[in-house]
């Protein structure tokens, strides 16, 4: 398991490597100027402006060039500047990315416990109106897109109810914790501020309802299947004719088996939510990497675009990492070799 674990690991540098050239060559085809994000537009016609500017930033120089330039300076850890920000990519990432993460695993979280609740419940009412509810409310999740549903809960608790505040990580007029850790939530109790945690808590439950629904969705289905294949194994019966109560060999016989094929899908989804909160992010104006992204696409910000994707490639490669570890710890019968 160690030689396995040490080639993976090994391999992420080559990988990335990989991706950020194929990022990097797709976005040099493209029809887009980046000139648009560095020069306004009025001053387009000044030539002696724009040849300074494709200086200063490269775009005078061949592709095989700026790509050698570019990989260069990625492997010593340097993603480049941003062509909006006028900063380091690397430093607007780390200041966006405890945002992101932050959201990702309040949503993981509801995901995953309410997932886990309704899939127990369809399980053990099957064929009834619960387990009808259960299914109707996971489908609505993982079918109705992120942007219709956020949308649609931002109007209705929002703006007619009042229920939840606006968009944001925190008031407009409020001051952000003294940064530790990046989480909001956690930082505000780490400086004994008990209202400042509560209302970064409350900016946070809509952006991760919205963001997690689809994870209750998918493990909500995968738990109910897994839990009805369960029951009818022989260890269940087993059980049952020990006299065990039903809810007994539900959760601690059944549960535990059945959550393991989960475990196959909860790091990709993380990866996932990282790089797929791009919607939720702008919905809701969460300063994370989702919107950051969108920001870079918009203006053509090609380091910070490839900044992000590799981010992204990242999470994938850890989840994918993690996740085989976590399958073998729960399946002993699983080896990791190859």
């Amino acid at each position: 398991m160690l030689g396995y674990l040490l080639r993976r690991v090994m391999a992420m540098p080559l990988l990335l490597l990989g991706i950020a050239s194929v990022v990097f060559l797709l976005s040099q085809v493209t029809k887009g100027d980046p000139l648009s994000a560095l020069i306004p537009e009025r001053m387009m016609s000044n030539e002696t402006l724009v040849a300074t500017v494709k200086a200063q930033w490269g775009l005078d120089r061949s592709l095989p060039e700026r790509y050698l330039i570019y990989m260069g300076h990625l492997v010593q850890g340097d993603l480049g500047t941003s062509f909006g920000t006028r900063r380091p990519v690397s430093t607007d990432i780390a200041e966006r990315l405890p945002a992101t993460i932050e959201l990702v695993v309040a949503a993981m979280i509801f995901g995953c416990t309410s997932g886990i609740g309704l899939g127990l419940l369809a399980a053990r009412f099957k064929n009834t109106a619960t387990d009808s509810a259960a299914r109707i409310f996971a489908l609505i999740g993982s079918s109705v897109p992120v942007f219709w549903s956020g949308l649609i809960l931002l109007f209705i608790f929002s703006v007619k109810l009042g229920w939840v505040t606006g968009p944001g990580r925190l008031d407009a007029r409020t001051d952000a914790p003294p940064g530790v850790t990046g989480f909001f939530t956690i930082d505000s109790l780490l400086a004994g501020n008990l209202p400042l945690f509560g209302e970064a808590l409350a900016h946070l439950m809509l952006p991760a309802f919205v963001l997690g629904w689809s994870v209750t969705g998918i493990i909500t289905r995968l738990i109910r299947s897994s839990l009805l294949e369960a029951m009818n194994m022989d260890y269940i019966r087993t059980a049952r004719a020990k006299g065990a109560p039903e809810n007994v060999v539900l959760m601690h016989h059944a549960l535990r088996n059945a959550l393991i094929p989960a475990l196959t899908i909860l790091g990709f989804t993380f990866a996932y939510l990282i790089t797929g909160a791009v919607l939720t992010e702008t919905i809701f104006s969460w300063p994370g990497i989702g919107s950051y992204a969108v920001s870079a696409a918009r203006s053509l910000d090609y380091p910070a675009i490839i900044g992000v994707t590799l981010v992204g490639a990242m999470a994938f490669l850890v989840a994918n990492l993690l996740t085989d570890i976590a399958y073998a710890f729960a399946n002993p019968r699983v080896k990791l070799e190859g």
